[in-house]
């Protein structure tokens, strides 16, 4: 794309909770080559007030919007978790691409069909992975390819935030296994991505999980222990039962040779930085590479769609696809697998008793 070329034209498929963070990133001007172009949901209010909001044409009806707004690029899906692989099957046909909410699906079939659709029509499927792009996170990456860790040891994620009853009531299919899933799915999804890049390829996972503090079908808290085809283990602690404010969010990698963590409540906060031998650069790291956003959301959403935009027009690659989604997907359903077996899932596996995605 060139300075003079015309942004490209996104439209949000669902407004509610999620969708506040995408409209004002496309709707307000703040990614380069990008603008809002039109809004769908299906409750009428939502649609409207989003509309009204950024002065773009909104929509109650999917197919409704995407026959009158031909000149959409892009087509975000911000619906219920359990609803993203009936939609973006749906937008597929029209040969836009699409940039889907985390996790893309909640089963390993919709996953695969969403794929297999996206490539078919020939269009990019994104996976809103934005923790990928937070400063500290890209970092510690930078490190991780370069070997400075040398052999890996163990990583680990901690979600600790506070979702209490009221959040769930606040729409009928939170917490919810058919449409949402629980704090592996929902809160901790991003975490779960973030292991599972830095890590590698899992070679079995063992899990526990419970209901403590809310009235929901699914867990709000869970812990899961995680063998890597490495050799290095990792541990996922996931809680919504945190009280009374959300504690932190964060990420350690330990190898051989160092150890970094980042902490926050959205990973966006490096805390320890500590390597043998140790660079003149290490000094600095933890000071220079300590942004702590104002909420869980961070900062992450704004560098995703640059990437996204910047993917579109060839001056970018590797994008967070939908073959990257599936990967945590995977891990997430492998969790729900063990949790209902008491046993441990050995990769691959085929799900069975995961209720994830079914119909309680």
């Amino acid at each position: 794309m060139t300075k003079n070329s015309p942004p490209l034209n996104f439209a949000l498929v669902g407004c509610g909770r999620i969708a506040k963070r995408h409209s004002e990133l496309l709707g307000l001007g703040h990614i380069p080559g990008a603008r809002l172009a039109a809004v769908c949901d299906i409750q009428e209010d939502r649609a409207r007030s989003t509309g009204e909001r950024f002065k773009v044409p909104w929509f109650t009806d999917l197919h409704d919007m995407m026959k009158k707004q031909s000149d959409i690029d892009v087509v975000v899906v911000l619906t219920p978790s359990g609803l993203h692989a009936e939609h973006a099957l749906a937008l597929a046909p029209y040969k836009k691409h699409i940039v889907v909410e985390k996790p893309m699906a909640l089963t390993l079939a919709d996953a695969d069909a969403m794929i297999a659709a996206c490539k078919k029509n020939g269009v990019q499927l994104f996976v809103v992975k934005q923790n990928r792009f937070n400063v500290p996170v890209v970092r510690l990456r930078e490190e991780l390819e370069s070997g400075r860790f040398g052999r890996l040891v163990m990583g680990t994620v901690r979600v600790r935030w506070a979702r209490d009853q009221h959040y769930y009531d606040q729409d009928d299919w939170r917490g919810t296994w058919h449409l949402d899933g629980g704090v592996f799915t929902n809160q901790a999804s991003h975490h779960v991505d973030l292991l599972h890049w830095m890590m590698g390829d899992v070679e079995s996972v063992f899990a526990k999980s419970d209901t403590f503090l809310v009235n929901t079908e699914t867990e709000d808290t869970g812990i899961a222990v995680i063998r890597f085809k490495s050799g290095a283990l990792g541990v996922i602690e996931a809680t919504t039962a945190c009280r009374p404010k959300d504690l932190e969010g964060s990420l350690s990698v330990m190898g051989e040779a160092g150890t970094v963590e980042i902490s926050g409540f959205a990973v966006n906060q490096m805390r320890h930085w500590n390597f043998v031998p140790a660079t003149q650069e290490d000094q600095n790291i933890v000071q220079n590479y300590s942004v702590n956003p104002p909420n869980v959301y961070g900062y992450g959403h704004k560098a995703y769609y640059e990437h996204v935009v910047d993917v579109l027009n060839g001056q970018a690659t590797h994008p967070v696809s939908g073959d990257e989604g599936r990967k945590s997907l995977e891990l997430i359903t492998a969790i729900y697998e063990s949790i209902e077996s008491k046993a441990e899932v050995k990769f691959p596996f085929t799900p069975r008793l995961s209720k994830l995605g079914k119909q309680q």
